[in-house]
Parts: C-alpha cells; structure tokens; sequence
C-alpha cells in the first residue's frame, strides 16, 4: 500500500512539473508539441499585462486551434479561433509558417 502511495505521489509530481506555459505567463498553457521561440516581452501596466511571446513546432493549425479549443474554456477563457477574453485581458494567437513547421505568436493585451 505504501509503495502504491508513493508512485501516485511521484505520478503527479512528474505531470506538475511536465506542465508548461506560455512564456511570460502562469495560465495559459503551452500546447505539447511547441517550445518557446524567440524573445518573451512581458509589460505590467496599471490597466493589465501585456505579453507577446512564440513559440513553434511540427504542428498543423487545427490542432493548435483544437487544443486551445479543449483547454482555454476550462480555464475561464472565452472565445473562439485566434481571439479569446478573461477578466479583462485578451489573448490572441497569430500562425506564420507552414503546418507541420508552425509558429504561434501569443499576445496577450487589457482588453478596451
């Protein structure tokens, strides 16, 4: 029973520490399959943040999309495509490159 213990322990610590996010950000997830691409810029402004950050991989657009279709809604987003809204802050996701060579620019804004 105790070693059951501890490998459910271990277990969830490994999916914690597996779990990433955009960089510059704590809440919005990074999908797997993409790693963070270039420069992170991060602005704390009295109306809100202000974060642009990438990041890219071997991924098509739909399943960018799909994934954030699944995850954000969990996580109080609302939205849809490229364009998503929660208390108060905008998060738009832009593509450059080919599907399977995929960038994704995050940015995320105050919303007006």
């Amino acid at each position: 029973m105790r070693a059951l213990l501890v490998a459910l322990c271990l277990a969830a610590s490994t999916a914690l520490a597996a779990a990433q996010f955009v960089p510059g950000t704590e809440d919005v997830p990074l999908m797997p399959g993409l790693v963070p691409a270039g420069d992170t810029l991060v602005f704390d402004k009295p109306e809100g943040r202000i974060v642009a950050a990438s990041a890219r991989g071997k991924v098509t657009r739909a399943v960018v999309r799909g994934f954030y279709a699944r995850t954000l809604p969990a996580l109080g987003w609302q939205g849809a495509g490229e364009t998503w809204r929660r208390d108060g802050e905008t998060l738009t996701l832009e593509f450059s490159g080919e599907d399977g060579n995929l960038t994704v620019a995050y940015t995320l804004t105050p919303t007006r």
